[in-house]
């Protein structure tokens, strides 16, 4: 070959002109024409989903491309960002909700799971964030993205396996010559979240063309929003009750076992009186409002570089790489630490007892609970025995007495909890090409990259800590008295913890986590050289092999491994693992009729997939794959094409699912049938109770956390197996000549997942144990597997001792999906202006989970809960509208997220607990906070829209002023307690609804 072009077009793939058919959404300025000039300038085009390079073929797969055209009206900053405005991808893990977030962001394409899809950069994969094998987004060059490509359905054929639910494909800017700088800064109406990002690129062609190198560097820095700056987020809000809230780990300090009035029905969890004087009379107590302290927008600031080069060693061999560099540091903030109900020791000598306080201990009735419903009551110590043990302050004196109780009190005194972490991340990808002949070219690359981040917390108080300085007998001496321990006033009003004691109970912990992929890629790709008699396209193919070494850790100091932390939310063990993977693949395009009476084109592809796992285990599991694709395309006649493709697909379990220890931690739930008056009504529900690890005498007295939250145990299974997919889609193309610049696609896609790698819902745990209680449910599996605090019968408490609700990880799993994906798009010269109208949306009709086959189907289109994390709405859709002058444009987004309800089945849950538990009015805003309050249950459909003004100041210069949220909607107030934390946060659903209000952005483009 004389020239490289050629092969360049043979690595490539789909032209533009194709793309606007077959995509989904095109740019919203984009003509055909200057699509199709570009592409021949670049000469080098990624299709995502196939791995036939060839230019003459469309896809039979809808992919939907975001541009980076588009990406600059919207002025997105961050990858997430820009993924958050498609339709059909599912709000993840990111930065708008600040408690659950481990400093990354990820992407949750159709409710399947995040980790159920592959983010790739310009069709390769990247080392991923964490032991679940999930991509971090903030680590993608957002100033270099040409367009964003999202893949629907399995797609392991083409890149392996965790692509059940479908790819994100970032495609950069290649060949890129000149000199570009962006800056950008945006700010809330309200004077907060500012946010600024630059980004510097450098690109030039060398050795006559032979040769092109591109760098970039980019920098962002993003403030807090916090909660308490916005009127529907300052206080907490109870979701069942409708009344404000918090949680139960307040100031003054709470004490269970103490029993204030001394009678027989007086035991209880009590709150220390604002003065600090004594105990409160009843149970009621002063929960303790988080919300200010939590955040919408979390603190975010990231250095990132980014280069590729490419040389035409001779006319048959081009070497080429690419790295990437990032550094992020981001802060989560939460409301401060403390002890969270855990057991401790206090003598009754303590010497910051008062006397009151001191008698409500030594009341406590410890008469059998039959005997406590007879009205018996027993005293812990008579009156005499209580003035002897305060001032017994020697543990050898027989007057000497502790007494045990669940000690919850918030560190106000020291300040909100911080964690900070930083994130180290660079992958590297080095290869060569070059053509076999003028169609067929191989292609041999290898890469490697590394994450490594730093978690380090600070503000947390230590339990061991605690509990020693509880155990004091005088104001300056512990009865432990090493590490320097500093007796612990937690009886007095809120301020009576001194900064001496607060620097004796906290510490800074620090978890690292390390992460490692190494991959070896060669593959043969083009055509044959011959078409089937009918068809004037050639039969391309591609085969290859790949290699690819993952290896997960996390290191943990002795604190974080404890568990010791005060509200961490359970230890965090050490964890490591490892598993390779070999692979064969092949692909085969083929054009059966093509420019025939009704068939201007047929064509069919199919594709196989042959993969072997190795773990790196002493019982060294290994298993083996086959993945396979078969589709078509038909067009009739021009602009007209139907198309379809069924896929075969797998996923493997990832590390943290291999590898992660049983841990106990934080999951939610709201209403525990255990709590409240119903065991004492209902003797075959007391029995369950208590069997669970309540202590007889709690019953009556159990509560819900008033955060929501639960302890859960469960962990990782080195048995289990490869989940599989069957997934397809069906779709139509429009693109009619006698309506110039329109196009439409609209295209259904049908996932089922079998063998699933999930966990029971905490709903799906309840319901296995209280649906139908029994006599015999006392020693039911389902029921006893729940264990709880053994001090207050609560399914909340210190990890250690309270295990919770049993969630284990299996391959029992169900989970499928369906909807309809739909695009229009319209472009025309109106004399004064070119008008631009897109719109892409996305119909859902079911999304349904079943984590084991006894556990119920449970359907979470439309509904928020516990159950259903993050909300999926089934109508949702974007439309743009962009008037184009010569020096200006102007353009408008409307965004349409539809009408969403608490999920039924849940509700039905609450119902029946509430009638249990004998609720003044359980259908209804019942005083007794049983059902959620009915102006919680609906949230209504939401529009949002943004406004965007592009000045073409010169050639050189562009300007671009957005008002982002632009009528300043606000989001629905649920409640803080009725729906999943890491999405339920500030009263709202942050990740799906701007919580930030009216937004202004300005940047500026310089091009050279």
């Amino acid at each position: 070959m004389k020239t490289f072009s050629k092969r360049a077009l043979l690595r490539a793939g789909v032209a533009p002109a194709i793309l606007s058919v077959s995509l989904a959404a095109t740019a919203a300025f984009a003509q055909d024409a200057p699509q199709a000039a570009e592409a021949e300038s670049a000469d080098t085009i990624v299709v995502t989903g196939s791995l036939i390079k060839n230019p003459n073929l469309a896809r039979s797969t809808p992919v939907t491309a975001t541009t980076a055209d588009q990406i600059e009206l919207k002025q997105n900053n961050t990858a997430e960002d820009i993924l958050r405005e498609i339709p059909g991808i599912v709000p993840s893990i990111g930065s708008a909700v600040n408690n659950g977030n481990g400093g990354a962001s990820f992407v949750n394409l159709r409710g399947l799971g995040s980790n159920r899809n592959i983010v790739l950069l310009d069709g390769d994969r990247l080392v991923p964030a964490e032991l679940n094998g999930r991509f971090d987004l903030n680590n993608i060059p957002v100033a270099l993205v040409e367009r964003v490509d999202v893949l629907t359905g399995g797609a392991s054929t083409t890149y392996g396996a965790d692509a059940i639910s479908g790819v994100v494909n970032f495609i950069t800017r290649s060949d890129f010559a000149g000199f570009e700088a962006n800056v950008s800064n945006q700010i809330t109406e309200d004077g907060d979240g500012n946010y600024v990002r630059a980004d510097i690129t450098i690109g030039a062609n060398f050795d006559d063309g032979r040769g092109n190198a591109v760098f970039a560097v980019g920098y962002q820095q993003s403030d807090p929003v916090y909660q308490g700056s916005r009127s529907f987020s300052n206080d907490q809000v109870d979701s069942y009750s409708g009344a404000i809230g918090g949680s139960g780990t307040s100031t003054p300090s709470r004490f269970s076992n103490t029993n204030p009035s001394g009678t027989a029905t007086g035991n209880g969890t009590r709150q220390i009186t604002a003065d600090g004087t004594a105990f409160r009379p009843t149970t009621a107590f002063d929960a303790f409002n988080f919300n200010p302290y939590n955040i919408f927008q979390t603190p975010f600031e990231r250095f990132n570089m980014f280069g590729a080069a490419r040389y035409e060693i001779s006319d048959a061999v081009e070497a080429y790489t690419r790295g990437i560099f990032s550094k992020n540091t981001v802060k989560t903030i939460i409301a401060p630490s403390g002890a969270f109900g855990i057991a401790v020791q206090v003598p009754l000598s303590n010497p910051y007892l008062t006397t009151a306080q001191r008698n409500a201990f030594c009341q406590r009735n410890v008469a059998t609970a039959a005997q406590i419903a007879a009205g018996t009551y027993i005293p812990l110590l008579t009156p005499a025995q209580c003035a002897a043990a305060a001032t017994a302050v020697d543990p050898s004196d027989p007057n000497y007495r502790e007494v045990t109780t669940a000690f919850s009190r918030r560190a106000t005194e020291l300040g909100p909890r911080i964690s900070e972490f930083t994130t180290t991340f660079f992958d590297y990808k080095a290869g060569f090409r070059g053509g076999i002949t003028d169609t067929i070219s191989w292609d041999v690359s290898g890469a490697y990259g590394e994450s490594e981040q730093t978690q380090t917390q600070q503000g947390y108080w230590l339990n061991s800590r605690v509990r020693q300085a509880l155990r004091a007998t005088s104001t300056t001496e512990c009865l432990d008295t090493t590490n320097g321990c500093v007796p612990l006033n937690a009886f007095g009003p809120d301020g009576s913890i001194t900064p001496e004691m607060n620097a004796f109970l906290n510490a800074n912990s620090q978890v690292v986590t390390k992460t490692s992929l190494a991959q070896a890629n060669a593959t043969i790709n083009g055509d044959f050289g011959w078409a089937v008699p009918w068809a004037s396209d050639a039969v391309a193919f591609a085969i290859g092999g790949e290699y690819r070494k993952y290896t997960a850790s996390q290191e943990s100091d002795l604190l974080s491994q404890s568990g010791d932390l005060g509200g961490a939310g359970g230890a965090a063990p050490n964890i490591a693992g490892g598993y390779d993977v070999y692979e064969a693949f092949g692909e085969l395009v083929l054009p059966l009729v093509q420019d025939k009476p009704f068939f201007q084109d047929l064509t069919v592809e199919a594709g196989i997939r042959y993969s072997k796992y190795s773990v790196d285990a002493p019982s060294n599991p290994s298993y083996k794959t086959t993945t396979w694709k078969a589709g078509g395309s038909w067009t009739p006649v021009d602009g007209f094409k139907i198309r379809g493709n069924y896929a075969r697909a797998v996923r493997a379990p990832n590390i943290a699912e291999l590898f992660a220890p049983v841990n106990t931690l934080l999951t939610n739930l709201s209403v525990d049938p255990c709590s409240g008056a119903a065991p004492v009504t209902n003797a075959n529900l007391a029995a369950v109770c208590i069997a669970q690890g309540a202590p007889a005498t709690t019953i009556g007295s159990i509560t819900n956390d008033p955060a929501g939250q639960v302890n859960y145990t469960g962990g990782g299974n080195l048995n289990l197996n490869p989940e599989k997919s069957n997934s397809w889609t069906l779709g139509a193309v429009f693109q009619p000549s006698a309506l110039p610049g329109f196009s439409a696609t609209v295209d259904y896609y049908n996932i089922k997942i079998t063998d699933a790698i999930t966990s029971p819902t905490p709903g799906d745990a309840i319901s296995a144990c209280f649906d139908n209680i029994t006599a015999a449910s006392a020693t039911d599996p389902s029921c006893t597997v729940i264990r709880r605090n053994p001090l207050t019968g609560e399914l909340f408490g210190e990890a250690a001792t309270t295990p919770g609700l049993s969630l284990v990880t299996s391959n029992l799993g169900k989970l499928s999906t369906d909807g309809v994906d739909f695009s229009l798009n319209y472009q025309k010269d109106i004399g004064f202006a070119n008008l631009s109208l897109s719109l892409i949306g996305n119909w859902t009709n079911s999304s349904k989970f079943q984590a084991t086959s006894a556990s119920l189907n449970r359907e979470c289109v439309g509904y928020y809960s516990v159950n259903c994390a993050s909300i999926q709405p089934e109508w949702q859709f974007s439309q743009r509208t962009t008037l184009g002058f010569e020096k200006f444009d102007l353009s408008l987004l409307w965004r349409y997220i539809d009408t969403v309800n608490f999920e039924p089945q849940q509700l039905a849950d609450d119902l029946a607990a509430a009638i249990d538990a004998g609720c003044t009015d359980p259908n209804g805003a019942d005083p007794d906070g049983c059902m959620v309050d009915p102006e919680f249950r609906k949230i209504k459909a939401e529009h949002y829209f943004d406004l965007t003004g592009r000045f073409h100041v010169s050639d050189e210069i562009t300007i671009t002023l957005t008002v982002q949220n632009m009528l300043n909607n606000k989001p629905k107030v649920v409640g803080n307690t009725l729906g999943s934390t890491s999405y339920n946060s500030g009263n709202v659903y942050p990740s799906t609804y701007d919580a930030l209000g009216r937004r202004y952005a300005v940047a500026a483009k310089f091009r050279f």
